[in-house]
């Protein structure tokens, strides 16, 4: 079989992978999307559904020097650890704070921004016409302060979006509940960023994308990849349970699970996760008009069809343990605190993995000229530059003209 007439094989079927195939289908290709779980049920289901054009400013920002012991040692933080993992987390923090510097931020917000900053228009571009559109809303997005003063303590974030044109209108004082009557009298301070966008329900666009994909001709596979086979440093085939694909380029766009993918291709790959957690207020008496950040808590709250969506925090404690309460239990109290007359009939909770590389980047592009492109490990903007990052890997595999410098996003970047 010719090269040219062999599939190209996607791994993963989360907002990445699907976007990723459905842009090479634009072109022409055949594809064959695999993942082990159905299509949309992994970090992607699990978002607060934010086209977060804003989100350039990485956590590892400079003043985390500050804000990280704070955090670590509070009873009452946005960001939590399980101790027992600590010590295989170390070499990871000690990598991932030795970004924290303003030279190396300024670096790493000049590679967020284009991945980011058009993120609605690259999901309209990549829906129109199809059913996945009923799920996208044209919307503001608020920062929640309780007073101007923690408003202003937010400089450095604010002054790195503001130079790239996302600058807020303040609401202040009592004009706060005019804006979103929803908020507790105690919140002062609201940062409204106009002409944003959110998703009413992650999992449901996912699907409704991937229908396309199959509507497209596309064939999904629902089994664990157990191995990339090369044959003289080329991609040959991709080893399933119990079938081989013969292909003629593979995408990995697995997320966490990328690393043991190509564990075996002579890279550095130091992937970790960050657990968070959701919390979904089913059938709410109240809802916000627009997403909104409650900085309080460093989680964003969405309405979706579903119900209403808290979302957010961070834990530190890898793959294996089980979930914990604390997360959840931080996400009602500030929720409840917040939003005052919230009344609902039910919670349901949810705990996901996002891929987080040391300096806030996601890993896209080839490994060497293998045939292999890596789309992973974008932390907190996965499901904002999904259909972006998905139109780059396309691109690359259909060896088109791309005009982005992707070195910053290299797969070998780490040595």
């Amino acid at each position: 079989m010719k090269n040219e007439m062999k599939p190209i094989v996607v791994i993963g079927a989360g907002i990445v992978g699907v976007s990723t195939a459905l842009w090479l289908q634009n072109q022409g290709k055949e594809v064959v999307l695999v993942d082990k779980a159905l299509p949309g049920n992994g970090a992607s289901m699990g978002n607060a559904g934010l086209l977060a054009q804003w989100a350039m400013v990485p956590v590892n920002a400079p003043e985390l020097w500050k804000s990280a012991p704070k955090y670590l040692l509070s009873k009452s933080s946005p960001i939590f650890l399980k101790w027992h993992y600590f010590p295989k987390l170390l070499p990871w923090l000690i990598k991932f704070m030795a970004n924290a510097t303003e030279s190396r931020s300024k670096k790493i917000i000049e590679n967020l921004v284009p991945l980011v900053q058009d993120s609605v228009d690259q999901h309209k571009s990549l829906v129109k016409g199809t059913s996945a559109e009923k799920w996208l809303r044209d919307s503001k997005f608020s920062y929640i302060y309780k007073t101007h003063e923690a408003f202003k303590a937010d400089a450095y974030g604010w002054k790195v979006k503001s130079g790239y044109g996302f600058i807020p209108n303040l609401v202040l004082g009592n004009d706060v509940r005019d804006e979103e009557p929803i908020l507790s009298p105690d919140v002062r301070c609201m940062a409204v960023l106009e002409g944003q966008g959110h998703i009413t329900n992650p999992l449901g666009y996912v699907k409704a994308l991937f229908d396309v994909f199959q509507k497209n001709g596309g064939k999904f596979i629902k089994k664990s990849v157990k191995n990339l086979n090369t044959v003289n440093d080329h991609i040959y085939s991709v080893q399933l349970e119990d079938e081989e694909i013969i292909c003629q380029k593979a995408v990995v766009t697995s997320g966490i699970w990328s690393k043991n993918l190509i564990k075996n291709l002579k890279i550095k790959v130091p992937l970790e996760t960050e657990r968070g957690y959701h919390v979904v207020y089913e059938n709410p008496s109240v809802e916000p008009r627009n997403p909104m950040m409650i900085t309080e808590g460093k989680f964003a709250v969405t309405p979706m069809t579903t119900g209403l969506r808290c979302a957010g925090t961070v834990e530190l404690g890898g793959l294996n343990a089980s979930a914990s309460r604390k997360p959840i239990d931080f996400i009602k109290k500030v929720s409840q605190k917040t939003f005052p007359d919230l009344k609902f009939e039910n919670t349901s909770e949810w705990m996901g993995f996002r891929p987080t590389l040391p300096d806030s980047l996601p890993m896209i592009g080839e490994i060497d000229n293998t045939g292999i492109f890596t789309g992973f490990g974008h932390q907190h903007i996965g499901m904002t530059s999904g259909p972006k990052t998905g139109f780059i890997l396309a691109q690359l595999v259909t060896n088109n003209k791309l005009n982005l410098d992707i070195s910053g996003y290299s797969p070998k970047r780490f040595k």
